[in-house]
Parts: C-alpha cells; structure tokens; sequence
C-alpha cells in the first residue's frame, strides 16, 4: 500500500489518495463501490435537493496544524482568496436566494479581506457561519475584538473542541490548544455568545482522535454541557459530533497507524441508508479559495471539482444547471454515510 507524504498535501498528491482509496491493497479492492451502494438505493446518480449553502474555503494558511484536518492547513500554506473571487460569490449570492453562506479555511479570519466579506454578506441581509478554530481569538492582539465583530453581524460560531480535557484536545491540535480554546470561549460566552436568550450561536465540534466513529452526538453533547460548566462556567449550543473521512492528514494517520484496512471497512460495514438520503452534498456547494467549484470540502480537498460538462468556477456559477447536476462521488464518502451519518453539521438521522 503507497504512503503519502506527510507534509502538506500539494495538488498533485490528490491523485495519490484518489488512488489509496479505490485501489489500497486486496481487503479494500474488494469493498463495495459507494456507488454500488447508492445505485442499490435507487440513489445513482446522486442529485442535488436543492441548493441552500455556499460553503467558501477563503484560504488554507491557518495557525495551527491539528493532526486530523483534512484540509492540510497550516501557516506555510500561502493559498488565500482574493477580494475578486469574493466579489463573485457576492455577485452570485446577489442574485439567487440562497439564505447560508458557511466560510471556512484555514483560519478563515487570517484571509485580509476576511472582515469586508463578512460586512458585505451581512449587508446582503444572509446567514453566517464561521469556523473557528477558536485559538485565533487570542493568537494575536488583532484577533481579540473577533467576539465582539461576530456579534454585530450575528454570525454563527462553529467551533473544533475534540474534549473537555487538555490531554485529549492538545494531543489531537497541538500543545497548549486546550487553555487558549478556554480563553476564546470565555471571551465569546462574555459577548453573549452560547448563552440562553442572547440568540448569539455558539456550537462546537467533536471529531474522534483514531479511527473509530463519533459516540452518539447527543450524549456526548450533554457530557460536554455538564463538564465545561461545571470546570470552567463555559456555555454553548449544540455539539456537532463529525466522522474524520479518510483524506489528507487523517489518511495519513491511517496509512501510518496500520489502521486504513480496518477503517475502510467499519466506515463500509456502518453505512446507513437513512444518511445517504440527506448527505450535505445534496444542499450545498463548495467553493475553493481560487473560485472553483466542488460538491463538498471533502470533494475539493480531493481536487473533484464539479464535472459532467457544467461550470466549475464560481465566474460561470449556474444556479439551475448545478440544481440538475450529477454529485461526483468515491470511496471517501462513506465516511458521510457511516453510522448515524456526518456532515458539517454533525449527525443526519
């Protein structure tokens, strides 16, 4: 089985994964296709329901390297949205009705143009989600008024809490990671942000440390509840509990650990038709820092822009041919299917 480079994973090692995941050795050849799974379902080809969510990667430079990001961020990474390609998803967001615009990275504040983009889509009057990686807040003097920022445009915070103890969380995101996310979510509890009656959302994510799936996101929500408060008086939301996809850094994890055969497998063996209904790809779509199109992140870490003869910039952005589209699929994506199914909001059924 071929290795990938454990550095940040340049484009051209895309097809290196594509090629771990439909090939790996003999147990994993002879895994089902997804799309075996879906044609199964009378789900092949898999279409849009409609589009609701412009997901916007505004650049991979982020400042921290967690273990499990299927993004490969980090601060060497230098690909950054520019102002331009902003103005077409504005332009874009303008003239159709969709109602959610998700911006995501990297560190999507450490983008120049971050805090324009939010201005310019809050005027447009849309909903905002930012995901925070909450160390930003107080990784440098700039970034501590990004509460106070977030409430005056009522953006939703979406943040990675792997556990409610430093061991786990540093382990998975660096050392020290654990106290700073502490300081970020005081300093957001203290805008009004999670707590009751303010309407300021603050929703954090738990994604597993190895290759096992998420425990129940109920559960495991009402244990982060409990904990959080009662050692730091820290409130939020919801929990989002999301399966790692075998992609970039955690495929590399797997490859490494010895643990990818097992994985593929459990990922194959959970899947869940329910989920397969209501996968995120059927609601959204993903747009890179340069302005291309893909049905997921997941999708367009793996360079699967949007294909079958239809734009896949954001320039050429159709809103009634990328209704009809045909979703590209691979073997990534059961990890969206597996169990009680993942996406960037946590479960599906």
């Amino acid at each position: 089985m071929k290795s990938l480079q454990a550095s940040h994973n340049p484009l051209s090692n895309s097809f290196i994964q594509l090629e771990v995941l439909n090939t790996g050795d003999e147990t994993i050849s002879s895994l089902p296709k997804f799309s075996e799974k879906l044609r199964a379902l009378g789900l092949f080809p898999l279409k849009p329901l409609n589009i609701n969510t412009l997901q916007i990667n505004v650049g991979k430079m982020c400042n921290q390297t967690c273990k499990h990001c299927h993004v490969d961020a980090g601060p060497d990474r230098k690909e950054i949205m520019t102002r331009e390609t902003m103005q077409q998803c504005l332009d874009i967001l303008a003239s159709t009705s969709i109602q959610t615009v998700d911006l995501t990275g990297g560190a999507p504040e450490m983008n120049p143009d971050f805090r324009w983009f939010v201005e310019e889509i809050s005027k447009l009057g849309r909903k905002i989600i930012v995901r925070c990686n909450l160390t930003i807040i107080v990784a440098n003097k700039k970034y501590n008024d990004l509460p106070e920022f977030f409430k005056t445009h009522r953006v939703e915070v979406i943040s990675s809490l792997p556990y409610y103890s430093s061991h786990k969380t540093d382990a998975q995101r660096g050392e020290g990671v654990f106290n700073d996310s502490l300081k970020a979510l005081q300093l957001l509890n203290a805008a009004g942000y999670g707590v009751e009656g303010s309407g300021l959302i603050l929703n954090l994510v738990y994604n597993p440390s190895g290759a096992f799936l998420p425990p129940p996101q109920g559960s495991l929500e009402s244990d982060f509840k409990r904990e959080l408060k009662l050692r730091f008086n820290i409130f939020f939301n919801e929990l989002f509990a999301i399966t790692n996809l075998p992609v970039s850094r955690f495929l590399d994890y797997l490859m490494v650990s010895g643990n990818y055969d097992g994985y593929m497998e459990k990922l194959v063996n959970s899947f869940n038709p329910e989920a397969a209904q209501n996968v995120m790809c059927r609601s959204m779509i993903s747009i890179g820092w340069d302005g291309y199109l893909y049905d997921c992140d997941f999708n367009q870490m793996l360079d699967l822009k949007i294909n079958h003869g239809l734009p896949d910039h954001i320039k050429n952005f159709n809103t009634e041919q990328l209704n009809q589209r045909e979703i590209v699929i691979n073997q990534h994506c059961y990890g969206c299917t597996a169990g009680a199914g993942s996406s960037c909001g946590g479960e599906i059924v």
